[in-house]
């Protein structure tokens, strides 16, 4: 694994970079900050714990934490995080409020080391199959992402959970227990210990064949990313520059209407990623391509997300925040 670390270290050029490691204690994060501090100068690394307070143990993990990088002699920042699970799940809301924490208290490009491994990305390929994910979905986890502002790097998606313990068991490192792990009632728990145990039984090297599927999504998800990005330079009005920012675009309309369904569908994912804004489930993205290439002059498509909206006005497609849309005067928004 510390070959593996120091490889993938060079190929990121990362060498004399300050780097975080999201710590939580666990064994994954524990190993992966063990192998770290060997590997990179010193001083050049430090550790962020994110105190959820989901579990009656969160204080205790959050000590674990401290006492281990003042042992190691790692600098941690422990951030404190209120989750709110407004209908996107306990797990997601936790998630999505643990990368805006940590984007709000690293420096912007941070190098971020992630422990997630195989098995993690096992589980997310099943995962975001069932939901009915596209090859961005399926591409899962990505070894090199950035998200927020920061560098997510994960080293080991090609590494097993059992090699990482088995490795830390040999270091004689200890390590604290989520018991929201062992929870069946969370969608991906029930993966881990119900789902992919049978599926390995019945296929061997499963976790292998499921990382593998990821890494082809994850090329043709790049493809088609390129694909939306020839699409936008072809469809930004004449009047501005190639290299317009994608949150003050203006998209002609007559250009859109070109596209193919499927190619209008990608260049309009393509651009809410661009603007981190959420892609809406894919009938109401599909319906707002269609009323895109049936609406009459009269007629003003409009997709309304939570970050802002997409709509169609002198035609032309045009974006408008949240923030931008609060400036704008009843009467205005009433025409758009």
């Amino acid at each position: 694994m510390r070959d593996d670390l120091v490889a993938f270290l060079s190929a990121q050029g990362l060498g004399a970079s300050t780097c975080y490691l999201g710590f939580s204690g666990g064994c994954d994060s524990l190993s992966l900050l063990h192998v770290l501090r060997e590997v990179l100068a010193p001083g050049s690394l430090s550790a962020v714990h994110v105190h959820h307070g989901l579990s009656p143990q969160a204080d205790a993990w959050a000590d674990f934490c401290r006492q281990t990088c003042a042992q190691w002699d790692i600098p941690l920042q422990i951030v404190r995080v209120q989750v709110r699970a407004c209908g996107e799940g306990l797990e997601a809301a936790a998630r999505t409020a643990r990368y805006a924490a940590l984007a709000a208290h690293l420096p912007p490009g941070a190098p971020l080391f992630l422990a997630q491994h195989r098995d993690d990305q096992a589980e997310t390929v099943l995962f975001n199959l069932l939901r009915g994910s596209g090859v961005q979905g399926l591409a899962a986890m990505r070894a090199c992402r950035g998200r927020q502002g920061l560098l997510l790097l994960r080293p080991w998606l090609g590494v097993s959970r059992q090699t990482i313990e088995a490795y830390a068991r040999e270091q004689g490192l200890r390590w604290i227990e989520d018991e929201s792990n062992i929870d069946q009632r969370f969608s991906r728990n029930f993966l881990r210990h119900r789902a992919l145990p049978v599926l390995r039984e019945r296929f061997l090297g499963a976790d292998s064949a499921l990382a593998q599927a990821a890494q082809h999504c994850a090329e043709a998800a790049d493809l088609l990313g390129d694909l939306a990005a020839l699409d936008w330079q072809q469809a930004v009005v004449a009047d501005v520059a190639a290299d317009v920012a994608v949150d003050v675009a203006t998209l002609c309309l007559s250009k859109l209407r070109g596209l193919s369904a499927a190619r209008l569908k990608n260049l309009l994912r393509w651009w809410l990623r661009a603007l981190t804004w959420q892609v809406p489930a894919a009938r109401r993205l599909e319906e707002f391509c269609r009323q895109i290439q049936q609406a009459g002059p009269d007629k003003h498509p409009r997709l309304s997300l939570a970050e802002g909206c997409l709509y169609v006005q002198g035609g032309a497609l045009r974006s408008l925040t949240c923030a931008t849309q609060r400036g704008v005067k009843r009467q205005t928004m009433r025409d758009l």
